[in-house]
């Protein structure tokens, strides 16, 4: 017989560890287990080893509400938050939970028993079954084995060394070597002033340019406040603090796109000098948070760049050479390394297989229900966090709001809680409202929003916390035993 709990956590990253910590709190009574696929915890910060690998949100929003940041660097490395995550697991006994090796790969819901049954293999790769009556999807937004890496014509050719930063080398050693980084996002702008340090130069090749705002790399509020209040009193000040703020910043980037736009251009001519070619290198076509805006901590980017250490060029690729990469432009650049930081392959839950009664589960273009659960398919939660704000926060208030869910339905003797749309004029409208590659390239295998609650995402975290923390309970949610239940699967 397969072994039972009550909740299954696919995943032991930020989202796994801190559903756990809630589902323990708020919900004692209900046993539970993390299944992660990797030999450690930490999902995003134990997969991606790139030099500088760090946060681009702060660590008072990216950090558990639970447990507090303490370090005096809000925007924090890679190893830290990897060693914040263990801490938490640990000293919360989350990390006694574990079960490390055991990569999911199908989910069925029975109606007839009201559980899932999770197939799963094993850490010596042999199948492994589990039962639950409840599934915690907290398994990231992008699949962990594959990166997205367009073909570059020439590539084989290349005399040097080709990395990606999601599969990379712990040998590579690229101190006096000439760096191009293929790409403009997040990695590329984190990549380029740490390699700089030791490589003979760095150039970020981008086909165009992206936001990128400078950041203290500490917050002096919140250093100040750790001196004078208690840890958890200070951590939740400085958490509000930065919540609000990212909040303002958005909602003025949303109703005066052009002002925000030459204030943050503004701000890269002042780092960087009037006789920079901010024009061509800095300034997108697009509005701010059409796409996440980078940051980059301490101007450390900036600095790289007016040191005469790292260059921007802004281009497209013709093929690449045994020399490095010969551009549309007719320029050439030499390379002994090239790095490609050209994006995730997004891939929602892990890529599992889900079926409802033997008949297999389609994703794509289902509405998804407080952007968390999906029309029609019970006892079912996916974690995915906010594009313009902490992954964290999202994340947090989801958690809290699975385990709302199963207090009501322990409170009122139930064991199915269904999402169902019964509005037939009810408009589908894009799952994630952004620009950025890796989100379009996936849009045809993303779930829905509707036009309106419950159905709608809000991408504010003010709103999700009065809806998911304190708001109805059984708004669109069907209650009920397996005797009574008439699962439909929305076509």
């Amino acid at each position: 017989m397969a072994e039972h709990v009550d909740v299954i956590v696919v995943g032991a990253g930020i989202s796994g560890i801190g559903t756990g910590y809630h589902l323990q709190t708020r919900c004692p009574d209900r046993s539970y287990m993390i299944l992660e696929g990797r030999s450690a915890m930490g999902g995003t910060w134990d997969l991606f080893r790139y030099p500088g690998i760090r946060s681009d949100s702060d660590m008072h929003t990216l950090g558990f509400a639970f447990h507090p940041w303490t370090a005096a660097k809000s925007i924090a490395d890679g190893p830290s938050i990897r060693a914040y995550v263990e801490e938490t697991a640990r000293e919360y006994g989350i990390d006694r939970k574990i079960r490390y090796g055991h990569h999911v790969t199908s989910a069925a819901w029975s109606t007839e028993d009201a559980r899932w049954t999770v197939e799963a293999t094993g850490p010596d790769g042999s199948p492994v079954t589990l039962t639950c009556n409840f599934l915690s999807m907290c398994a990231g937004y992008y699949n962990y084995a594959k990166a997205y890496s367009p073909e570059f014509e020439g590539a084989e050719s290349f005399a040097g060394q080709i990395v990606h930063p999601q599969f990379w080398p712990e040998d590579l050693d690229y101190s006096g070597k000439r760096v191009v980084v293929i790409g403009s996002g997040a990695t590329a702008v984190t990549l380029v002033p740490t390699m700089a340090q030791t490589a003979e130069h760095v150039t970020m090749l981008q086909r165009s340019p992206t936001y990128i705002v400078a950041r203290p790399g500490e917050d002096g509020v919140a250093n100040w406040l750790r001196g004078k209040l208690p840890a958890k009193a200070a951590y939740g000040i400085t958490r509000w603090k930065n919540v609000l703020m990212g909040m303002f910043f958005f909602r003025l980037a949303r109703k005066r796109p052009a002002e925000v736009k030459e204030r943050m251009i503004g701000m890269v001519r002042d780092h960087l000098g009037p006789d920079y070619d901010v024009a061509t290198h800095f300034t997108p076509r697009y509005n701010p948070w059409d796409q996440r805006v980078c940051l980059v901590p301490d101007g450390d980017l900036f600095t790289a760049i007016n040191a005469g250490k790292a260059s921007i060029v802004t281009d497209t690729i013709a093929r690449i050479t045994p020399e490095g990469i010969h551009l549309d432009s007719g320029n050439d650049l030499p390379a002994d390394v090239i790095v490609t930081a050209t994006g995730l392959e997004l891939q929602l839950m892990s890529g599992v297989a889900f079926s409802l009664d033997g008949q297999p589960i389609e994703l794509a273009g289902r509405l998804q229900y407080k952007g968390m659960m999906f029309d029609g398919i019970p006892n079912l939660s996916s974690t995915f966090g906010y594009t313009n704000a902490s992954w964290t926060l999202k994340a947090d208030l989801t958690a809290v709001y699975v385990c709302r869910l199963l207090n009501t339905m322990t409170k009122r003797g139930l064991r199915q809680a269904t999402p169902y749309n019964d509005d037939p004029t009810m408009k589908s409208e894009a799952f994630l409202d952004f620009s950025s590659g890796y989100v379009q390239r996936a849009a045809a295998a993303l779930p829905a929003q509707g036009e309106r609650k419950p159905w709608k995402l809000n991408q504010n975290y003010a709103l999700d916390l009065m809806a998911l923390k304190f708001g109805s309970i059984d708004d669109a949610m069907r209650f009920s035993n397996p005797a009574a239940a008439k699962v439909r699967l929305p076509a």
